[in-house]
């Protein structure tokens, strides 16, 4: 085989080894970022108990307000336009909160897909190292089998 053999076989070999931990370095990296992901799913729900909780602090501040306005004004609290205003406030205050949940189930999908996508990437990623592993391989065999073709006579 020669020198020049054990030189292309050497470089094989580096390239190969190189391939592999470009590939799961790459891997690695995607991992990351679904796992950073996942903890963002998870601050966005605790994000939307926070609001939730921040909205009945002041749904509850503006009710009052309001139930002090209409007994200053002689309103009889829990009839006629108070029950009804007092109603609708409360339907509005349930739409908004629900609005909250669903904005925040949205966005914690939205980033599980992420993460979902971000795994994908990085098996993809692996895969394709080990693709170019084999063509490290195919390629040094086969200037290694040319090699020892060329320098023999028959």
């Amino acid at each position: 085989m020669g020198w020049q053999g054990a030189l292309v076989a050497g470089i094989g070999a580096a390239q190969y080894q190189q391939q592999g931990a470009i590939g799961k370095y790459n891997q690695a990296v995607q991992n990351r970022n679904a796992a950073i992901a996942e903890q963002e799913a998870a601050l966005i729900e605790k994000q939307s108990e926070f609001d939730i909780a921040r909205f009945d602090k002041n749904f509850r501040k503006i009710e009052g307000e309001t139930q002090v306005a209409l007994a200053k004004s002689g309103v009889v609290a829990g009839s006629g336009t108070a029950y009804k205003i007092a109603a609708a406030n409360a339907r509005e205050a349930e739409l908004q909160k629900e609005i909250i949940k669903y904005n925040s189930k949205v966005a914690q999908s939205r980033k599980i897909e992420s993460a979902n996508f971000a795994r994908i990437q990085g098996n993809i990623a692996r895969q394709s190292a080990r693709l170019a592993q084999i063509g490290t391989l195919a390629s040094t065999g086969t200037s290694l089998l040319g090699m020892s073709n060329f320098g023999s006579t028959p």
